[in-house]
């Protein structure tokens, strides 16, 4: 029965996509233009908004686009980008946030002329890590994993070999908003498209490795 059990819940993590429309998401800071054609996301992003917490240049803004749902568990969240990218910080991706002090965002994000894949990991402060892209693509996709209690971070030029940037700790057993957010800290804003944003639950890890070690 246990090995059953396994496998369903195994074969349920391959399959399972979440229901969840676009259209049925909520704005945190809606911006004044945006549209949602079938799966696509696009917005003009609002100018002098950002999300970041005290460290490094000590101030702290909470106030850029963000549309998202709520997930609990774990899950696999991927989405593809695209921008019109033109001031310093530009930048545009995911968002896994737990509250104000706690959050976890990640895309790409236009810094000194070059793109980079950026993510920032906030827990009361922020940090930030970026990896320079050597050619600026069209678009990228990406794609974060939150298993136990930490997420990590991948991006693809092509939707099928993703390449691994960063793992980071995120409190685990504890609901989270999931979804697209743009910034655009110190320009006059930017036109973002988002594509594909598809989150898949997975099981959790933790009764996996149970099952594995009390199968009959």
């Amino acid at each position: 029965m246990k090995k059953i059990l396994l496998s369903v819940l195994m074969l349920s993590a391959m399959h399972t996509v979440s229901a969840q429309t676009l259209k049925k998401m909520q704005w945190f800071n809606e911006p004044a233009e945006w549209d949602i054609n079938g799966n696509e996301l696009s917005m003009t992003v609002t100018p002098q908004t950002d999300y970041w917490r005290i460290s490094h240049y000590g101030f702290t803004v909470d106030d850029a686009p963000f549309y998202y749902a709520n997930y609990g568990g774990e899950f696999e969240v991927k989405v593809k980008l695209t921008g019109e990218y033109k001031a310093r910080f530009d930048q545009m991706g995911l968002m896994i946030r737990i509250d104000h002090e706690n959050y976890i965002k990640t895309g790409v994000e236009f810094v000194d002329g070059k793109f980079n894949v950026s993510t920032v990991v906030t827990h009361k402060t922020s940090d930030w890590s970026v990896l320079p892209l050597e050619k600026a693509p069209p678009f990228i996709w990406i794609k974060a994993v939150r298993r136990l209690d930490a997420v990590e971070i991948y991006y693809s030029l092509d939707d099928k070999n993703y390449i691994m940037t960063r793992n980071a700790p995120l409190q685990d057993n504890r609901p989270v908003m999931v979804g697209m957010m743009a910034a655009s800290p110190d320009g006059k804003g930017f036109k973002a498209k988002f594509e594909g944003f598809k989150v898949t639950h997975l099981p959790d890890q933790r009764r996996l490795n149970w099952l594995k070690q009390n199968a009959e």
